[in-house]
């Protein structure tokens, strides 16, 4: 028998996170759920190495990292996968970028992978874990599949959202407003599974 998910009962959330822009993304999605936020940065907790071999794995390390502070803690890993090159960049996406984020590089390297290559598919990937400092952890993993393009199209978005081209339609996640790319992105995703699994 399964035991039913643990539900976040309001308080302090912890967003596992020393990226700002993320920290205030995920507190605007959550703002209902949650009495305040406040980042791993703030607290000046170290960012843990990712040592896992999965999204899932690096989202959970980093969130009950995170709940060692004594609050709920949540924590994302995300990235793109693509087929053609085995799986890469996958879990190593903001690797690619090297240590100035340079992802017009990365999307250089992603493109020269693929040359000689038919299958272009590749799919974002989202995992989201909530820990709680007793060790207890609840993830989910959201998706968003496409196709890859070149060159590069629009201004928008960020990492590789400029060459990825979600299915059904016929602009990139660079081009489309960021809104509509909220909507239907990975992240979104795992989001709503998040708040109906956890949240509601």
């Amino acid at each position: 028998m399964t035991t039913p998910p643990r539900r976040f009962t309001g308080g302090t959330l912890v967003i596992a996170s020393h990226n700002k822009g993320k920290v205030r993304e995920i507190a605007a999605l959550l703002g209902p759920y949650a009495a305040s936020f406040v980042s791993a940065g703030e607290l000046g907790l170290p960012e843990p190495e990712e040592t896992g071999t999965t999204f899932i794995a690096n989202a959970e390390l980093k969130a009950l990292a995170a709940a060692k502070a004594g609050h709920v803690a949540l924590a994302d890993d995300s990235g793109m996968v693509v087929p053609a090159l085995n799986g890469d960049p996958g879990i190593y996406s903001a690797r690619w970028a090297g240590p100035e984020k340079d992802f017009q590089m990365a999307m250089g390297k992603v493109e020269d992978g693929l040359k000689g290559q038919t299958d272009r598919s590749a799919w974002f990937v989202c995992a989201l874990s909530l820990a709680w400092p007793d060790g207890h952890v609840e993830t989910v993993e959201g998706r968003c599949p496409g196709t890859l393009v070149w060159p590069p199209r629009g201004a928008h978005g960020f990492g590789y959202d400029p060459m990825f081209k979600p299915d059904g339609h016929d602009i990139t996640f660079g081009e489309m407003d960021p809104a509509r790319k909220h909507e239907m992105s990975h992240r979104a995703d795992a989001f709503r599974q998040l708040v109906e699994r956890c949240f509601k």
